[in-house]
């Protein structure tokens, strides 16, 4: 079972973005984060290279699995794969709208069809005693979205879901890609209030739009979760305020540059097994924006670490880049006092 703490903070699952190394880094800014993989179908699952695909690190945890699919007994059997490997949670897919899910009848598609939801639900809760959660949308096109993300809500809680996690936005199936589908539709976050005052017992996290912590923790007045996504990816400073600030507990790391000296073994670890080192800095992109040195960080790092032999040295002078140029800007700060105050 999740309690509301388990689901207060989560860091989204996107595809092509939250893969092991992203998670590990994510993990060194926040201890209390719930971490999610990126989606796999239940194919994948079922039938693929289970270690290249769904190995993570014991110190990922708390992590969960997000499953893509439609078919109740592809999903249970999917889900016990998933218990097996350790994740704490498997989650239901039922907010995508790329076309390949399409194409496969599951993620957003299944707006339409409660029943199965709740099928599919029931199926993966008898098949493992970890938590079933799932992932929505508040509808697909022209669907009512108060019909439909209450219908949807029911048959999931009706079938044993441990918490829903609601992006409070449509999915517009025709006519939008997925990524107009992440900013065009309009939010209603009302709506998701309204769910949760309708189920005050079922742990209701809010995802879409959120991007500053004063905006968490207002939604966290009306909900017991916030989940984030391309704003916890774009800017890592947002999860190394998320322990003191939603938890009252000490962050991890005093700043970024702390963080990114931790995550240092993990990047010489890899390597040595014959990992790329721009697998792994390709989620730091972001991780300085706005402070000076920060775009030579992202050039040093775009052209440098995808060479071949490219070693952890090269992360260390591209953080040193911005070390340098923060220390310059504060002796300039300092000469620009008067001399008395110096």
């Amino acid at each position: 079972m999740l309690t509301n703490q388990d689901i207060r903070f989560a860091v989204a699952p996107m595809m092509d973005w939250t893969d092991r190394h992203c998670r590990y880094f994510h993990r060194l800014l926040s201890r209390r984060a719930r971490l999610y993989t990126e989606m796999l179908t239940t194919g994948a699952v079922i039938h693929g290279d289970r270690a290249r695909l769904m190995a993570f690190d014991a110190f990922e945890q708390p992590v969960a699995f997000q499953l893509g699919g439609a078919d109740p007994a592809a999903l249970a059997t999917a889900a016990r794969v998933v218990e097996t490997f350790g994740y704490q949670e498997v989650n239901l897919n039922v907010g995508c709208p790329s076309d390949r899910v399409q194409n496969g009848a599951f993620g957003a598609c299944l707006m339409r069809e409660p029943a199965l939801v709740g099928d599919c639900v029931k199926a993966m809760k008898d098949a493992v005693a970890i938590p079933v959660t799932v992932k929505c949308r508040i509808g697909v096109d022209d669907q009512d979205p108060e019909q439909a993300l209450f219908a949807l809500a029911e048959a999931c809680v009706a079938n044993g879901a441990d918490a829903l996690f609601v992006h409070a936005r449509k999915a517009w199936l025709k006519g939008l890609s997925p990524k107009e589908n992440r900013d065009a539709p309009p939010l209603d976050y009302a709506l998701v209030h309204r769910l949760k005052r309708a189920l005050p017992d079922v742990p209701i996290a809010i995802n879409g739009g959120l991007t500053r912590m004063s905006q968490i923790r207002e939604q966290l007045t009306f909900v017991d979760g916030v989940m984030i996504g391309r704003a916890a990816y774009h800017d890592p400073a947002l999860l190394l305020a998320v322990d003191s600030q939603l938890f009252d507990a000490p962050a991890p790391a005093a700043d970024l540059f702390e963080a990114v000296d931790a995550f240092l073994p993990y990047v010489e670890r890899q390597l040595a097994k014959g990992e790329r080192l721009a697998a792994m800095t390709r989620h730091l992109l972001g991780l300085f924006a706005g402070m000076p040195g920060a775009r030579s960080f992202r050039r040093r790092l775009a052209l440098e670490a995808v060479k071949p032999g490219a070693g952890a040295e090269t992360l260390l002078r591209a953080v040193g880049e911005v070390r340098a140029a923060a220390a310059r800007r504060a002796e300039a700060a300092r000469l620009a006092e008067p001399a008395e105050t110096r």
